[in-house]
């Protein structure tokens, strides 16, 4: 391996061709799909795992079964197990999977991306493309492309890396906070009390976590999965005689789910089987599946409704005001669909967690929160449960003109197939779409792209990726306002379907028409052809 100075750091020229960044599951399955390029894997934190393992609570589970997020070539021990496992299950597995596989050598941990530059032949840094006009150029070039800024924990100074082609895997989630922005001297420093994000909180051990809660008034921002845990987690460190109640404050109202069975049926029938998601629009259909989608639209409606009258009947949704006004089908169009805990409304039956609406602005006083009617609520402790900036992560590390080009107009990474984007040459993102099943979406996903680097295939023109791209998002705007979240999980099946299609493979994978049709599809179905 070769170096050289180079404005006083370091170039390490790598002997691999591909540098993969972030070793979570996204990363993890990169790596592994890559591995005969021996890629180099960098992990700012001292384990793989991703969110699993550094935005997670104790009581943080996977939202699916875990057959539904498993490798298609490491199945869970005791998979037919209906339980949902705890994060420390899924780390667990992962460890599993990447030592089975023997990935776990490609990665450097505590060894954190600081900065990307483009590099044209001569290895001179540039901010110009030299791809040519309606081409994607191969992601295998013969020469470095992309010159990677790494500050470990061994080097005090950065030492810089060369790649032929970059994998991008740092997630949506974690390292950079969403919060909300308050007028001047309404701000969490007029606020008496400790405010912090969930990203903060989930870095607490279990006692300081519960240190933080017991017997104080917690109020909690915001109504997705995290804040939902965290309410419970909140409701069983005030059980004592000076326990207090947790107050949700909520914005958004989004539908929750006890499980996965509605009106004894198995949840998978209505939107996850290949007959279910025919009844949805899907990119590039034809003229004759467009008239279907119009005039199948009533039974679409109905199953949105049979669902919605199912979790009304289920949960105490209208006693405690949390009933959304828009369809369940949005929530799930979007990948916004929670899973309850158990205890969740038992708790809200017992007082211990409490809910507020907060329909418009709200902003602190030195007692707690304040909302635009005047209504004050009174709090020790306030938990942002508001999510996270994927977007402004990546644009932090890459360099002009790529960070201004990494989304569009609206906000949207426009992502062919969810991995190459066709402005940014030789560059990779995978773990920024979003379906019922992140892993497998992941991993379907590196499976495409370890064989377009191994080039068995190519790119349509750059024109046709960002149509094919742009089409995808007016499909999720027209099924969901909450479409930022670029979630394929309406028409998932259909989408890889064209990425089988794309790499030779067959795209109807059971083994009967019966299963094809009313059998949901897992990792298992996407099994490596020989």
């Amino acid at each position: 391996m070769a170096t050289h100075d180079h404005q006083q750091n370091h170039v390490r020229y790598s002997s691999s061709k591909v540098g993969i960044i972030g070793a979570g599951i996204s990363g993890i399955a990169a790596a592994k799909q890559l591995r005969c390029h021996r890629p180099v894997v960098f992990e700012a934190t001292d384990s793989i795992g991703g969110v699993w393992k550094h935005c997670s609570f104790s009581s943080t589970k996977l939202q699916t079964p875990r057959c539904d997020y498993e490798f298609s070539d490491y199945p869970w021990p005791e998979r037919d197990n209906a339980s949902f496992p705890s994060h420390v299950e899924v780390l667990e597995y992962l460890h599993g999977y990447a030592t089975h596989f023997d990935v776990l050598k490609f990665v450097n941990f505590n060894s954190k991306v600081v900065g990307i530059r483009y590099v044209d032949d001569g290895g001179r840094q540039t901010t110009r493309v030299a791809a040519i006009p309606g081409e994607y150029p191969p992601l295998l070039k013969g020469h470095p492309v992309w010159e990677v800024a790494v500050e470990s924990d061994q080097h005090k100074t950065v030492q810089w890396y060369a790649f032929e082609v970059l994998v991008v895997c740092i997630g949506k989630y974690g390292d950079v906070a969403r919060k909300p922005v308050f007028p001047a001297n309404r701000g969490e420093e007029i606020f008496n009390g400790k405010v912090l994000h969930t990203m903060d909180y989930s870095k607490l051990d279990k006692e300081a976590a519960r240190e933080l809660l017991e017997g104080k008034k917690v109020a909690i921002v915001g109504y997705k999965k995290s804040a939902i845990d965290l309410a419970v987690e909140c409701s069983q460190a005030n059980q004592g005689a000076n326990g207090q109640a947790c107050t949700m404050v909520i914005r958004t109202l989004h539908w929750t789910v006890p499980s996965y069975w509605i009106w004894g049926l198995p949840f998978f029938l209505f939107y996850s089987t290949r007959s279910s998601q025919f009844l949805h629009e899907r990119p590039n259909q034809s003229l004759i599946k467009t008239s279907l989608c119009l005039l199948l639209s009533p039974l679409r409606k109905a199953i949105s409704k049979l669902v919605e009258s199912y979790l009304t009947w289920k949960l105490p949704l209208k006693r405690f005001g949390l009933k959304p006004d828009h369809p369940f089908e949005e929530d799930y169009a979007s990948c916004q669909m929670a899973i309850l805990p158990e205890n969740f409304f038992s708790e809200a039956e017992k007082g211990k967690i409490l809910f507020k609406r907060a329909l418009s602005k709200w902003w602190f006083w030195n007692g707690g929160i304040e909302f635009e009617d005047n209504t004050k609520l009174e709090a020790d402790v306030v938990i942002l449960a508001t999510g996270f900036d994927g977007k402004k992560k990546l644009q932090s590390i890459l360099p002009e003109p790529f960070s201004s080009l990494i989304v569009d107009s609206t906000g949207i990474m426009p992502l062919y197939r969810g991995t190459i984007h066709p402005l940014i040459p030789n560059m990779a993102f995978v773990g920024y779409i979003e379906s019922v099943s992140n892993l497998q979406t992941a991993e379907l996903r590196c499976k495409w792209l370890a064989r377009l680097v191994d080039n068995q295939f190519k790119l349509p023109g750059v024109e046709t990726m960002l149509e094919q791209t742009s089409k995808e998002m007016q499909v999720i705007k027209r099924t969901t306002r909450f479409f930022k979240r670029h979630c394929i999980s309406t028409f998932s099946i259909n989408h890889s379907d064209e990425i089988c299609e794309e790499i030779g493979w067959k795209s109807w994978r059971k083994n009967n028409w019966f299963l094809e049709a009313f059998s949901p599809y897992t990792s298992q179905d996407y099994e490596d052809e020989n």
